[in-house]
């Protein structure tokens, strides 16, 4: 089972390749960031830690931590961040990891990707077999995000310059995706890889 890490800078398209790969190989894809939502859930490995630092005043009703709660307590304070991302990160990849080998031991699928705004921060190309970078210039993601998410310019240059480089993504992706430009364009591309992979249904 080929192990591929999916990547890429807010606005690149990575859903919609995500869900091209599905229709197109016989894999799993797991996103980091709803893997991020379930272990805070009650009763899951980082939920008690969570309370623990940032107060039972981010819990709803029902006793489960409220995202936009949770968000505002950590948004000014980066040692409290760095404190929430100690805890939540490490569980998000061992969980990433235990279904990888799930996976891996059922034998049922040709492929596994993982797809994680953090791939190569959080050191993942050491557990995937290969990274694929998601690509589309900044002039392309900054017209997606202010169309189809209605961000206002400051916030697209705050969240671009939070993001590693297109450098970074190139020193780190075995495989790079050009998703700037027709649909029909990065299918093409998508479809040549699968079949390099042998992953192509």
């Amino acid at each position: 089972m080929k192990r591929i890490g999916i990547t890429g800078g807010v606005g690149a398209g990575k859903s919609r390749v995500l869900s091209y790969i599905q229709q197109n190989c016989n894999c799993r894809i797991l996103l980091a960031d709803e893997v991020a939502h379930q272990v805070k859930e009650p009763g899951r490995p980082c939920y008690a830690a969570l309370v623990g630092i940032l107060g039972e005043n981010i819990l709803r009703g029902d006793g489960s931590i409220d995202r936009q709660k949770m968000a505002a307590a950590i948004f000014a304070d980066e040692v409290l961040l760095q404190k929430v991302n100690a805890i939540i990160h490490p569980a998000v990849r061992q969980y990433i990891v235990s279904e990888i080998e799930k996976e891996s031991a059922e034998g049922k699928r040709d492929a596994f990707f993982v797809e994680a705004a953090l791939l190569i921060e959080e050191g993942y190309g050491q557990i995937l077999d290969e990274l694929w970078y998601i690509y589309a210039s900044e002039g392309v993601r900054r017209k997606r995000l202010k169309q189809m998410r209605g961000y206002s310019d400051e916030k697209i240059t705050q969240i671009f310059e939070s993001q590693l480089s297109e450098a970074a993504f190139l020193e780190h992706c075995k495989v790079v995706i050009d998703n700037g430009h027709s649909l029909s364009d990065t299918y093409m591309q998508i479809d040549e890889r699968l079949r390099e992979a042998g992953l192509k249904k």
